[in-house]
């Protein structure tokens, strides 16, 4: 089994479970990646953590798939799905799998080892990044002619900026934990080993705050990218007011009742 799921409550953690080729990601994982993060956004659980099995979180794509696809006879009919559809149609996987998947509730990827070429892609689809200090990312397949096709190149720049996006994926080198947290390429890094308990740690932090107003907040930021100031406060206001309807009027009750109150996030 490529990809496995363990259930806590309301966190999800989904495994790449490929450690004998590094989680590189073959059609099967792709699949399977896409199976288990659907069945997350249909379920009831409210974040998800994505990590690899073994030392690494994920090499990125099978290059002896890739290799393969030379012959047309051996030709995997999963690279035919793999083209962006025309107007409103939803999105093929991508090769990497959910790359394409546009979910309504957050992904945490916590990543050991490396995170290089599509692994890297498939750690910027996700929301927030924890890191290992000994974890690293780069577009490592920069060295065999093989381009970011699973969205890296959108969110790289998006996070990091376009000169040192440009840098990064232009010279293919290696970037070490410190410098993605430098950057913005991750959001927190950790001791060796600890990626996956911090991250799974910050899921249910999240997890437990009321969640129509988690995923309003979210919702914004990620819409709002590069709409002038009042096209951003229409959609926040959108977006916020059947969260503030049927979650926010109670919570200011319990406020009021005496709960939360000084900072005190435990008691809420």
């Amino acid at each position: 089994m490529t990809v496995r799921i363990e259930k806590n409550e309301s966190v999800w953690t989904i495994v790449h479970n490929r450690p004998e080729a590094r989680n590189a990601v073959d059609t099967e994982h792709a699949y399977a990646l896409v199976d288990a993060f659907q069945q997350f956004e249909d379920s009831d659980a409210h974040v998800a953590v994505l990590c690899g099995e073994g030392v690494d979180f994920c090499a990125g794509w099978d290059l002896k798939l890739a290799a393969s696809l030379s012959d047309p006879e051996k030709r995997d009919p999963y690279l035919d799905m793999l083209a962006m559809p025309i107007g409103a149609a939803p999105a093929a996987p991508g090769a990497l799998g959910p790359s394409r998947m546009e979910l309504s509730k957050p992904i945490i990827a916590a990543v050991e080892g490396a995170a290089v070429a599509g692994g890297l892609e498939l750690a910027l689809w996700a929301d927030i990044r924890v890191m290992a200090e000994t974890a690293y990312m780069g577009v490592f397949c920069r060295r065999w002619g093989i381009p970011l096709m699973d969205g890296g190149s959108v969110r790289l720049p998006r996070l990091v900026g376009q000169g040192k996006a440009l840098e990064i994926a232009m010279s293919g080198r290696k970037v070490e934990a410190e410098e993605c947290l430098r950057i913005g390429l991750a959001e927190k890094v950790v001791p060796h080993g600890k990626a996956r308990a911090e991250a799974e740690a910050l899921a249910q932090e999240i997890a437990r705050f009321p969640q129509e107003a988690v995923r309003a907040d979210r919702r914004t930021i990620i819409e709002s990218r590069g709409m002038s100031v009042r096209a951003g406060l229409q959609t926040e206001w959108a977006n916020g007011l059947t969260s503030l309807r049927n979650q926010g009027v109670d919570g200011a009750g319990r406020f009021r009742d005496g709960a939360g109150r000084h900072g005190d996030f435990k008691n809420i």
